[in-house]
């Protein structure tokens, strides 16, 4: 049986074929048995890694191999901890190896490492662009980027927001985190035709909130009631700059962009703290790497919707959350036959209120 350090969730047919799969699976799933894969994640500053991404690599595991082994490792954010994890990887046996990098540049190291010894390495949700993966498997990060400052930019505008002596801050991701690069290119994008200034940016190391959160409060001080929004590139990020705003006694927080419909940033546009995220069912990426891994070790070539950085690669693409729609996107629509969050675990405590002004029900 495949093992694992979490309990599998549940992958039905009908969300499999909703998936796209690539091409060869079925086949390829066929030829492949009792080999060892590896899924190494970066850090744990999002509970995606956690929640969504491992348990739906998993489940598709299980119900392409049930043979297979799958080795689980977290970094923490740590690149020399990824490199140990991924030499392990290595040294159990793994024939690929599904890597979110930690540092994406030195990540090409291990990518040569690997294929030197005829391992395959996927690379998923963060690219590598120095060294060419088998494979790379993602939401369109680029997309992501634009999408939620040009939803920024359209609400300060439908609420008639000045340009004049007013701006925005930009807070992304981490600088090794070349992912965080393409959607701070997609911010840019959106804001370039905003009439909105960027009063400062900053590239938050390791996505870590406290960080962001306290860079935001220095730009608050120094901008004070200039500042009508913030662009952060992820729902960790953008609670740390409502944090700073609250903890500066702004009655009123600016409108704060997000992603990755975290239960925290979720809870935050219930409450009206958080303007948006996105919502990118992570089960979704995580069985299609599942398949790409099963279809390569079978001996099949994967169908590829683009080439990024020198590598076949597949994108898919999230939906934008704000208060207007999470009912819809969030509770009403379902991944693997389950809703993406509950109702119950949003309405707690305090954002009940806010949960029931949106019509949403436990």
């Amino acid at each position: 049986m495949i093992r694992h350090t979490k309990a599998p969730m549940k992958t039905s047919a009908a969300a499999a074929l909703a998936l796209g799969l690539l091409g060869g699976t079925a086949a390829s799933a066929a030829t492949v048995s009792n080999v060892t894969v590896a899924f190494l994640m970066p850090d744990q500053s999002s509970t995606r890694y956690e929640e969504h991404d491992h348990p739906g690599f998993v489940a598709q595991m299980q119900k392409l191999c049930p043979s297979c082994k799958v080795l689980y490792q977290n970094a923490n954010g740590d690149a020399a901890r990824q490199q140990q994890q991924f030499n392990s990887a290595v040294s159990q046996g793994a024939k690929a190896i599904v890597l979110d990098p930690v540092d994406s540049a030195a990540a090409a190291s291990l990518v040569k490492q690997a294929q030197g010894q005829g391992i395959k390495v996927i690379a998923y949700d963060r690219p590598i662009p120095s060294a060419a993966a088998d494979y790379y498997v993602s939401f369109n990060n680029e997309e992501i980027g634009k999408t939620i400052a040009k939803s920024l930019v359209d609400h300060l505008k439908a609420s008639k927001v000045p340009t004049n002596d007013t701006g925005v801050l930009e807070i992304n991701g981490s600088p090794t985190d070349a992912a965080a690069g393409l959607i701070k290119k997609g911010i840019h994008e959106g804001l370039a035709e905003s009439g909105y200034a960027t009063l400062a940016e900053y590239d938050t190391p390791e996505w870590a909130p406290p960080k962001a959160q306290q860079w935001a409060s220095g730009q608050i001080s120094r901008f004070q009631k200039k500042i009508v929004g913030v662009v952060a590139a992820n729902d960790g990020t953008a609670g740390g700059a409502i944090a700073a705003f609250k903890a500066a006694g702004v009655a009123a927080v600016p409108p704060v962009t997000g992603n990755d419909a975290t239960i925290a940033g979720l809870q935050l546009i219930i409450a009206g703290d958080q303007y948006n995220t996105i919502s990118k069912p992570s089960e979704v990426v995580a069985a299609a790497a599942a398949d790409v891994a099963i279809a390569l070790l079978g001996g099949e070539t994967p169908k590829a919707d683009t080439t990024l950085f020198n590598t076949p690669t597949r994108l898919f693409t999230p939906a934008l959350v704000t208060s207007g729609n999470l009912k819809t996107e969030i509770i009403d629509k379902s991944v693997n036959g389950k809703p993406i969050q509950q109702a119950a675990t949003l309405c707690t405590g305090r954002y009940a209120e806010g949960c029931k002004k949106l019509g949403i029900t436990p």
